[in-house]
Order: structure tokens, then C-alpha cells, then sequence
């Protein structure tokens, strides 16, 4: 992992980007890590064995699908999966940007065969 304490982490020039998809480190803190993904397409079913994963949107709207239902989040909303939960995430329009909380040594585990 590649952040820098005592740094300012401009979320907005972070978040320039032409990827699909990007998911980069900006914090650590203590045995957690901050990510911040921007999201163009969706990401695969997935769950994580150890650790539970905090979503907060900073721009666009973001669908998180679970098995049973979908959590649509706007800017300045927070959303918490607990670990085992299969989930996966998709922009609701062009672009979705949002930090994430979770462990820093969290798995993440594909799973197949989940309906679209």
C-alpha cells in the first residue's frame, strides 16, 4: 500500500481518470485501509471472508446489489456490508466515485453463477 501520512489526498484529482474502473489506496489507518474507487461499469459478485466494507459516495449515485434486494447511494450517504455478504457494485449513470472502509487484508472472493 502507497499512501503518505501527513499528506493532503486530493479526492478530486485522484479521481481523473479514463479507467472503467479504479481502485486506488489514499489512507491507512491503523489496520484499516481508505480506498477510493471510480466506477464506469460494473464490478463482478463478490464477498469478503474478514472484513466488513463501508461504502461512501462523493459523486454520481452508486447501486449496491445483494442477494435479496438493491441499496441505491447518493452523495454524503454511507452504506455498511457486513463480511460473508455477497454483494457487488455498479454506477447508477456514467460514473460512480466513492471511498470505501474495510480491513487492509481483506479477500475478496468471486462468486459465480448470481443472475444479472
Amino acid at each position: 500500500m502507497n499512501t503518505q501520512n501527513l499528506t493532503i489526498i486530493d479526492i478530486t484529482k485522484e479521481a481523473i481518470t479514463n479507467e472503467a474502473y479504479k481502485n486506488i489506496p489514499v489512507a491507512k489507518v491503523n489496520d484499516h485501509v481508505v480506498r477510493m474507487g471510480v466506477m464506469t461499469e460494473p464490478y463482478f459478485w463478490h464477498l469478503h471472508p474478514e472484513s466488513d466494507e463501508s461504502f461512501l459516495v462523493i459523486e454520481g449515485s452508486l447501486f449496491i446489489d445483494l442477494e435479496d434486494r438493491t441499496v441505491e447511494l447518493f452523495p454524503n450517504q454511507l452504506f455498511t456490508i457486513p463480511k460473508n455478504v455477497i454483494h457487488r457494485t455498479r454506477p447508477n449513470g456514467d460514473r460512480s466515485v466513492n471511498l470505501t472502509f474495510e480491513s487492509s487484508n481483506m479477500t475478496t472472493v468471486r462468486v459465480e453463477n448470481l443472475s444479472t
